[in-house]
């Protein structure tokens, strides 16, 4: 229930797909994108029509999410001249040089600070609000953040500010539904971009959309994606707005970026998610699933919050709900225990004690059900263990 990462948006080994991505490995494996190929034309004009209000025209293809975040910073900086960019805490960007530094988890930045010009805003984590504060009376303070940052931390002119959605590794924390539009607005205002990072919200995964960002109605400039979209296969995506894709005037090239089999890939899963409405399935399965979280957070004191949106959602792990002591060596145990009982999890959050939970889009309530039944029996024999 956990999909690889993020990653088997549609099912292990689905037939629809793989049939599409045999029949082009049997026709054109490898070109690199000194030349055009059809399956990597049919994918950007694809994109071009699916991307949040029609807005981003143009597509970068590379391998992975770290490579699409690094040329998304690469843009926002050629198109608006500026070189700073802000980022929230406990953000995960990736594995460069560059990325990490974007990133703001310690247990992922493998070295100190190597970037200048990054700075970091607090994120929406109402359940560990850092002021103390509760949503609504809070009036989303913590959005407000990101325009204090700009005005005290860089020139005051931005190339861009960078976050997921939903942030995936940082343990799913969800923003309430003001944050985003308060944020883009401060953005705008000093000059920079915005950058919604989809590697882990894309393709349905919010339930009803196509893109995580669009259920806070906020249109991106630039858009980064990878995981989901290739089902498996090694793809990384960044689409932005024809201008802004156009300020990059030197040689762009990529090896491997736009393979003609990985294209294909992408096409095929976009298609089967398109023509199966799995967007749809996400939202109301995962509204199903939500409620047999909830139901297990009712039985278990463990349990302290519960959130995400659609088929993608975590609950987070406390010693008692009152301190919100984490709790990640519990965490660890209900994890193992689920992996021996054959049900198949994430784990994540700054403090290890969130369990993350991305299933394949086309689950059905059937299926909710029985990873709830396996879920509840791990946690039972957790505590029994504790006993």
């Amino acid at each position: 229930f956990f999909g690889g990462i993020v990653t088997i948006s549609v099912g292990h080994c689905n037939e629809e797909v793989n049939r599409k991505v045999h029949a082009q490995v049997d026709k054109l494996q490898h070109v690199s994108t000194v030349f055009a190929t059809e399956p990597q034309a049919a994918l950007a004009k694809k994109l071009s029509q699916i991307t949040p209000q029609g807005a981003l025209k143009k597509s970068f293809f590379t391998n992975s999410g770290t490579e699409a975040n690094e040329a998304a910073i690469l843009a926002a900086r050629c198109y608006t001249g500026s070189a700073d960019i802000v980022a929230l805490r406990h953000s995960y960007h990736g594995r460069s040089a560059l990325a990490m530094n974007l990133t703001a988890q310690a247990t992922w930045r493998l070295g100190p600070p190597t970037q200048a010009g990054i700075s970091h805003a607090v994120n929406a984590y109402c359940y560990r609000c850092p002021y103390g504060l509760t949503y609504p009376s809070c009036e989303v303070r913590c959005a407000h953040d990101v325009e204090e940052v700009i005005k005290t931390t860089t020139s005051g002119r931005i190339a861009g500010f960078i976050a997921e959605p939903i942030q995936g590794v940082g343990g799913f924390i969800t923003p309430p539904k003001e944050y985003f539009p308060i944020v883009a607005a401060a953005v705008k205002k000093y000059g920079g971009l915005f950058i919604s990072d989809e590697v882990q919200t894309a393709w349905g995964r919010t339930g009803g959309k196509w893109f995580g960002i669009e259920q806070w109605g906020v249109t991106p400039d630039i858009l980064t994606s990878a995981k989901g979209l290739g089902n498996g296969a090694p793809i990384g995506l960044t689409c932005a707005r024809a201008e802004i894709a156009d300020a990059m005037r030197g040689l762009t090239i990529s090896t491997f970026g736009g393979n003609p089999v990985t294209t294909t890939a992408a096409k095929a899963v976009i298609d089967y998610i398109e023509d199966h409405k799995l967007a749809i399935n996400a939202a109301e399965v995962g509204a199903h699933m939500r409620q047999r979280l909830l139901e297990l957070q009712e039985k278990h004191s463990l349990i302290g919050d519960v959130r995400g949106m659609g088929l993608m959602q975590a609950f987070e792990l406390v010693e008692d709900r009152k301190s919100k002591k984490p709790a990640p060596a519990a965490t660890l145990a209900v994890m193992e225990a689920a992996r021996e009982n054959g049900l198949l999890i994430g784990k994540g959050g700054m403090y290890g004690n969130v369990l993350r939970l991305t299933p394949p889009l086309n689950v059905g309530k059937s299926d909710v059900d029985e990873f709830a039944r396996l879920l509840d029996a791990s946690f039972v024999r957790c505590q029994a263990a504790a006993v």
